[in-house]
């Protein structure tokens, strides 16, 4: 079966891509699998500067899922680019850099910055942050703004794609992903976590020292196959679904409604060797449900 995928200029080799913040840098998981197996890798979010992220705790589980509040926690661009990248196989793997930035000028000098390194296959551009001119707002909440840092991202990327990746937490989803494939964005990658809360009773705290995280895991999975596929019938560029997959199945449920690939998040932590094993299992299912390549599959749900 051949599973290779064309997302907005790059050609993987499989559907299978690691999502940003859940898979480090990848290097982390050289111990559990071979990361050249892999269609592709989404490194951790990347600021112009090293940031240390919110006070501890970060994490917590909750019945179906996973709240975060990392706080993009990153070694910096500069760090990234001397230390890490060179030891990743981009010959055989996608690696997609993610961008975060809180002003579209900084989002456009980190675009500047990482596509003119050999080894960056795309740009995923990480929209969930807020504006702090703008009050605070999400960028990924108003078309105008979503637009505004696609535009700044696309005019420094040469001609390396770029990915927005959208944020569930918003009124009319298909209304941002129109916007910013108007600005030129080449694909679109959703969804981000969905904002949540997880408190202790006894304790009477938060069990998150930020108060407030994202939510990812199996729990968003139904809100993330609703999204892709508003998106997908509103947009003709390729779509990256992600949001709770946990098995071969799911990878198909996000094709059915309309992506072309799929990011796996969360399940990485419970089993460090999901995303390698993955990749042989989606092409099992295949055969087993008659395809011969994925395209066959793609957006075919009936109504």
């Amino acid at each position: 079966m051949d599973l290779r995928v064309t997302l907005g200029g790059m050609e993987l080799s499989n559907p299978i891509i690691t999502a940003s913040g859940t898979f480090g840098y990848g290097l982390e998981f050289v111990p559990y699998g071979d990361l050249k197996k892999l269609g592709g890798l989404a490194v951790k979010g990347l600021s112009l500067k090293p940031r240390t992220g919110n006070p501890m705790p970060r994490i917590a589980e909750t019945p179906a899922g996973m709240l975060n509040a990392i706080g993009l926690q990153n070694c910096g661009v500069e760090v990234f680019l001397k230390e890490k990248l060179p030891l990743l196989p981009y010959n055989d793997t996608a690696i997609i850099a993610n961008l975060y930035a809180c002003d579209a000028v900084e989002f456009a000098e980190l675009a500047a910055i990482l596509s003119s390194e050999e080894g960056i296959a795309a740009l995923e551009v990480n929209i969930s942050c807020p504006n702090v001119k703008a009050g605070g707002i999400l960028f990924g909440q108003n078309p105008a703004m979503a637009a505004a840092v696609t535009e700044a991202v696309k005019a420094k990327a040469g001609n390396t794609p770029v990915i927005v990746k959208l944020s569930p937490n918003v009124a009319d989803i298909a209304s941002i992903a129109k916007a910013v494939e108007a600005a030129g964005a080449d694909c679109l990658s959703l969804i981000n976590t969905l904002s949540g809360m997880s408190v202790d009773i006894h304790t009477r705290k938060s069990r998150l020292a930020n108060i407030i995280g994202g939510l990812s895991g199996p729990a968003i999975k139904p809100v993330a196959l609703r999204c892709v596929y508003q998106a997908a019938q509103a947009v003709s560029i390729p779509i990256i679904g992600l949001g709770g997959i946990a098995s071969a199945e799911d990878v198909y449920e996000f094709l059915l409604v309309g992506a072309s690939a799929v990011q796996v998040g969360t399940a990485n932590f419970f089993r460090p060797d999901f995303a390698f094993n993955l990749v042989d299992e989606v092409e099992a299912l295949g055969q087993e449900l008659g395809l011969s390549d994925l395209d066959e599959y793609r957006g075919s749900l009936v109504r």
